[in-house]
């Protein structure tokens, strides 16, 4: 084997590796990771398009599930959260007898407690060499370079947005959306999936939603969100029965939120719901079927991206290797009024 074989083969065996460990990316056999590398054997008759397919991945807007604050403390290594507590007690304390001596009157007061959430740090390097974007050149379809970053501006997305919603896979203080600690668990209303229900289960459901809401919050709040298992979502176009076919699960669902919710409730699907896709976080032996009810309000619940994504300017010592940082600040997600979200398992 001569020297270029061995530099290519090896080059192969370290992208395959680095490209382990991605989740949520379309079929795994859409691209032999054997077969990465510049060199490839064609005949006269190939032609070699411009075009380049990329991989894919599952990617959905983290903000529309979750209120994020961008820039806020920033290059802080912890973000402290006050809370205020009415501590004024019963209303009819304050209640004056005239005739009676009232010099000493009931008192009205606050509290403040307060909670504090680590800041995580995060910075990759991209590096090149002369090589490289020479190699770049001669092939002539690709540009190395606005790929790596690229890939990185992508594991950084990604990475975010697990951390959005399952929390970090070696950090259990950095929560997501799917994994509050705090956040209680009915699994009695929800028993099997809203798309396999009949007509008189699924109404039951319904009716129960709301109630059992409210009743975690002691009626203190309306949700606005309400998040469902991809796998079940895909199946809420079905009719609530065949009396009425016109009539699927998703409307009527959405049109009992409606009706008792000013505003309406925001039905949205996430595959991190599927036991498949938080197992490792949730029940880690099979996971669950999480449905998510709660408040989008930064007050209720958050996620601090205190440094957003940046990167330096590439620079080199010796001119031949250049090298060049991107890096960001990032939090979990906190439930910051635990009882405004209330999980459905099973």
């Amino acid at each position: 084997m001569n020297t270029k074989d061995f530099v290519k083969q090896s080059m192969a065996r370290h992208n395959a590796k680095s490209l382990q460990g991605m989740t949520l990316r379309n079929a795994n056999g859409d691209i032999d990771e054997s077969s990465l590398g510049y060199q490839i054997a064609i005949d006269t008759l190939t032609y070699i398009k411009k075009q380049v397919t990329e991989q894919k991945f599952y990617e959905i807007p983290v903000a529309d599930y979750v209120p994020v604050a961008v820039g806020d403390g920033a290059f802080s290594q912890n973000i402290l959260t006050n809370l205020a507590i009415n501590t004024s007690g019963d209303f009819e304390q304050g209640i004056i007898n005239q005739g009676i001596g009232n010099d000493r009157l009931a008192g009205a007061d606050a509290a403040i407690s307060s909670k504090s959430i680590v800041v995580t740090n995060w910075a990759k390097a991209v590096s090149y060499s002369i090589f490289d974007i020479e190699q770049a050149l001669v092939a002539n379809n690709w540009d190395l370079i606005e790929s790596k970053h690229r890939a990185r501006k992508k594991n950084w997305d990604l990475g975010v947005q697990m951390i959005a919603f399952i929390g970090s896979l070696h950090d259990s203080n950095t929560l997501g959306l799917y994994t509050q600690t705090q956040v209680n668990s009915n699994t009695a209303l929800i028993a099997a999936t809203l798309s396999s229900k009949t007509a008189d289960q699924f109404a039951a459901v319904v009716a129960g939603l709301l109630a059992a809401y409210q009743s975690n919050c002691a009626y203190t709040a309306m949700p606005t969100h309400f998040i469902i298992p991809q796998d079940d979502y895909l199946g809420l176009a079905a009719p609530v029965s065949n009396t009425y076919p016109f009539n699927s699960k998703l409307e009527y669902l959405k049109r009992a939120f409606a009706e008792l919710v000013p505003g309406g409730v925001k039905i949205l699907p996430c595959v991190y719901g599927v036991p498949a896709y938080n197992k490792t976080r949730i029940n880690t032996s099979t996971g669950y079927h999480r449905y998510i009810l709660y408040r989008h309000d930064p007050e209720s619940v958050r996620m601090d991206i205190p440094v957003d994504y940046t990167v330096t300017q590439p620079n080199s010592l010796n001119n031949f290797s250049f090298q060049d940082a991107a890096y960001g600040q990032y939090t979990g997600v906190w439930a910051y009024r635990q009882l405004e979200m209330l999980y459905f398992d099973f």
